[in-house]
């Protein structure tokens, strides 16, 4: 599935992913690959993303605020105070504050 993670003041991320994990404001939830399509509202949490591998990711300045989990190199992090997620037909809109 194809994830973009957009802030206020820039794009942060773009590209295909296995899954993403959000903080649902009813709890923590996770989509896949053909998941049906959904929107929530997020709260204050953490966002990890699972790729199935960095080569293709260029985590520059522009990228600063995405992490590799310590334990898993496939596992981005990404920290956000509140948001908007929508998944339709494959691709993921995340909108993070």
């Amino acid at each position: 599935m194809f994830l973009e993670i957009v802030t206020p003041e820039a794009i942060l991320f773009s590209s295909d992913v296995d899954s993403i994990s959000v903080p649902g404001v009813n709890g923590k939830f996770q989509m896949l690959n053909n998941h049906a399509p959904i929107v929530s509202i997020l709260k204050e949490g953490t966002v990890s993303i699972h790729v199935h591998t960095q080569e293709h990711l260029e985590l520059d300045e522009l990228n600063g605020k995405l992490v590799p989990h310590a334990d898993d190199d496939k596992v981005l992090t990404l920290a956000i105070n509140s948001g908007t997620i929508e998944m339709k037909d494959n691709k993921v809109i995340l909108l993070a504050d």
